[in-house]
């Protein structure tokens, strides 16, 4: 089977972790590939996400590292076994551009969600006028089936919302995002009576951080921090003009952490956030 030329996240960072266990354990390429009877070339493109590993190797290179952590070892193996076409956003392999059936892949697996948002809404909390007109605004201007299966894709992202047991959200808002007219008043009013709605939601936690506050001015990144099922699949997506960029090294995981935690220091506690969107709202 000849490798993958675009490897998703989650396979990327199965193979990333595997590399750091080999690199922790001071072996090199070399000495894994003789372990499990292959070449250095197949161990490279593991580690890069850009062939498949069965459990059974995952499990034999992991002892070869003396990884003693069996719940890391298990989550290792439960991204293997995934397959392609299992899940809803398969349907728009091809259609839409990879980094939105990895965000959507991202989301389904996390154990508990923060976001950080300034000038807009998380996707799943958006509603379809509101994502009409935000991808409607993308310059070069998108074809009217790419609008249609953005726009689709981005409501599907709620099933996430809609399980038993929902993960654990956090979403800190700037007031930037509040007052952004985006599609227009009624858009945006209907957007922010939304947020109001769904800031009910069981596992929810919606807080504002308004313009007043000036000990947090960060307002330059779109954040998400998606906890895994053990913390070294911790994962931070950052949002750019350029695309998404995944990130999972410890001291970019600390790095965020604390950013978060500064957002939520600076923020309004949800009651009063829920005022102060009523406010917004009300002034459109």
């Amino acid at each position: 089977m000849p490798p993958r030329e675009n490897p998703t996240a989650r396979q990327a960072r199965l193979g990333g972790e595997l590399r750091k266990l080999r690199e922790r354990a001071g072996k090199t390429a070399r000495e894994a590939a003789a372990m499990i009877s292959t070449d250095q070339a197949k161990i490279s493109h593991i580690e890069a996400g850009r062939i498949g590993v069965s459990e059974d190797r995952i499990r034999q290179l992991t002892a070869f590292y003396e990884c003693g952590d069996e719940a890391l070892v298990e989550a290792l193996c439960a991204i293997a076994r995934e397959k392609r076409g299992q899940h809803w956003w398969d349907d728009y392999r091809g259609i839409l551009a990879p980094g939105f059936l990895d965000i959507a892949d991202l989301e389904h697996h996390a154990t508990s969600l923060r976001y950080l948002q300034p000038v807009t809404f998380p996707g799943i909390l958006q509603t379809e006028d509101y994502a009409q007109a935000l991808f409607a605004s993308a310059i070069p201007q998108l074809s009217d089936d790419e609008l249609k299966a953005r726009v689709e894709h981005r409501m599907k992202r709620r099933e996430i919302l809609e399980r038993d047991t929902p993960s654990p959200f956090q979403i800190l808002v700037h007031e930037a995002a509040l007052r952004m007219r985006v599609g227009g008043r009624k858009v945006a009013r209907r957007q922010l009576e939304h947020l109001l709605s769904t800031s009910e939601h069981p596992g929810l936690t919606l807080q504002v951080i308004p313009f007043t506050r000036e000990e947090f001015i960060e307002v330059t990144q779109t954040v998400m921090y998606a906890g895994g099922v053990v913390p070294q699949l911790d994962t931070v997506h950052i949002d750019t003009p350029l695309g998404g960029r995944y990130l999972g090294a410890v001291a970019d995981l600390d790095r965020y952490r604390t950013l978060l935690g500064v957002a939520e220091q600076a923020a309004l506690t949800p009651e009063e956030s829920q005022n102060f969107i009523h406010r917004c709202a009300r002034d459109l």
